[in-house]
């Protein structure tokens, strides 16, 4: 998420405060990108630098405003209008796990890819159990659409995105174990240690119900940050 578009986004809405931002952000976004105070003041200080957004006076609390320039609106306007660019993609922890785990003394890397898999359809299953609160929020009217919207559309975005990682676990793990029958990778254990079972990705498809979450499970930030 670009926290440099995302302020001058808020900041298109009206003149606003530092903290006052991060609120904002983090309601529309489902505090899936927490932001310090910290950030948003470094973020605007480089926004004013670049002729983006200009002091606005203060509130009424002695706040100092900001505002955005008619420079940052059209900024703005091609951020929308751009596709994101994957020319330089974030780095995935998961991926350059695997890369690592391929080959290294002492690691079974069926385990690795089965104990991911696991807590991923886990995780699937608490975004889809908020994305049906989600809506019944939109639906009753309850608190502000605007922000209920946005955020289904994050939660949206976050089981494609764990559905599409259970795939490509399951191809990961096919493709070591021809690999290693083919005697071009060391031998891949057949079973989890303790014969732990394969998670299966179907069962916590988008269109499903999910399954009720475990109190003793960690739910995954948008669901602690949301839940009730």
């Amino acid at each position: 998420m670009s926290i440099r578009h995302g302020l001058l986004a808020l900041l298109e809405r009206g003149p606003r405060y530092g903290s006052q931002l991060r609120t904002e952000f983090e309601s529309r976004t489902g505090s899936t990108w927490p932001l310090n105070v910290g950030q948003v003041y470094t973020t605007l200080a480089r926004l004013e630098r670049d002729g983006l957004v200009a002091p606005g006076g203060e509130d009424t609390a002695g706040h100092t405003l900001y505002a955005i320039t008619e420079t940052g609106r059209h900024e703005l306007r091609g951020w929308y209008e751009r596709p994101v660019d994957r020319a330089n993609p974030p780095r995935d922890e998961l991926a350059i796990k695997l890369a690592m785990a391929v080959g290294a003394p002492g690691v079974n890397i069926r385990a690795v890819i089965q104990s991911q898999r696991h807590a991923t359809v886990q995780a699937m299953q608490d975004y889809t159990r908020l994305k049906a609160q989600a809506l019944a929020a939109i639906e009753s009217g309850r608190g502000s659409e605007r922000d209920d919207i946005a955020w289904l559309l994050v939660l949206e975005q976050l089981i494609f995105q764990t559905e599409a990682e259970a795939r490509w676990l399951d191809h990961c793990e096919s493709r070591l174990v021809r690999l290693s029958a083919r005697g071009d990778l060391a031998p891949v254990e057949a079973e989890p240690p303790e014969g732990r079972p394969a998670a299966d990705p179907t069962t916590a498809s988008a269109t499903t119900t999910p399954t009720t979450t475990p109190t003793d499970r960690p739910l995954p930030r948008t669901a602690r940050m949301r839940r009730g």
